[in-house]
């Protein structure tokens, strides 16, 4: 029998969360959200900031350039399962970064996005900039960066940097939605698929296809493939649609 897949939800104030996500064999879905108002306001302008640019030192300069924001904004992408953001507020400067940095981003109706580093005196150095770049294009990432104000959640979506706009008492509730459809799926296949994106983020167009054709036919168990397959024969496959509709 297949084991019992699930998620694991995780509050900004949980550093270790994405290692124990990481390690722990049970889990297949991690989702990343924040407290009250605000997914995540960005770094302590009061302490962070000074020590790792006002003040900061050449060897802390080294640290922090390996190291990121507690080492999600560098880390989070090497974990092979989802991480979905639940954007429930303002997401702010780092805030921003560390939800670029998950890899599906569900907002709240009220939520609002913004790149404030260049009111400080720098910009985003922890793959904000990148990462707007990857997803939305160059001229969102000028944009954001450059004006330095932010956008709420519809002009989000329309920048793609957001999967979708759900009403604010209906956020976890639909990312979880978002992680059952994950779930659904070879989790096989869909650890494979989230690195093969990743590794094709700027490659040559030849380079990029023996990529996908190389982790595609490589990456199947050929137990668990039969298996699905006939669950859709069968039509008995989670969240199937049309004329033999089933739950997902």
């Amino acid at each position: 029998m297949p084991r019992t897949r699930s998620t694991r939800r995780c509050t900004k104030s949980s550093v270790a969360s994405g290692r124990t996500s990481r390690d722990d064999d049970r889990l297949d879905v991690a989702i990343l959200s924040g407290t009250g108002d605000t997914f995540c306001a960005g770094a302590d302008l009061r302490t962070w900031v000074p020590a790792n640019y006002v003040d900061a030192t050449p060897s802390r300069v080294r640290e922090i350039v390996e190291l990121g924001i507690g080492g999600l904004t560098r880390g989070l992408h090497r974990i092979c399962k989802p991480v979905i953001a639940a954007v429930n507020g303002w997401a702010l400067a780092a805030g921003l970064e560390l939800a670029l940095a998950c890899d599906l981003r569900v907002a709240s109706d009220r939520a609002m996005l913004g790149s404030f580093e260049a009111r400080r005196g720098f910009h985003h150095g922890d793959g904000g900039i990148v990462r707007l770049v990857n997803t939305c294009g160059v001229g969102v990432a000028m944009q954001l960066v450059l004006t330095a104000e932010p956008i709420d959640a519809q002009r989000a979506l329309q920048c793609n940097l957001v999967t979708k706009v759900v009403a604010h008492e209906r956020l976890l509730a639909e990312t979880e939605l978002v992680a059952r459809q994950i779930l659904r799926n070879s989790q096989r296949a869909v650890r494979s698929a989230k690195a093969t994106i990743l590794d094709v983020i700027g490659k040559p167009l030849d380079d990029q296809l023996r990529t996908e054709a190389w982790s595609s036919y490589t990456c199947v168990d050929r137990e668990e493939a039969r298996q699905m397959l006939q669950r859709f024969y069968d039509k008995a496959d989670a969240g199937r649609a049309g004329g033999s509709p089933t739950k997902l």
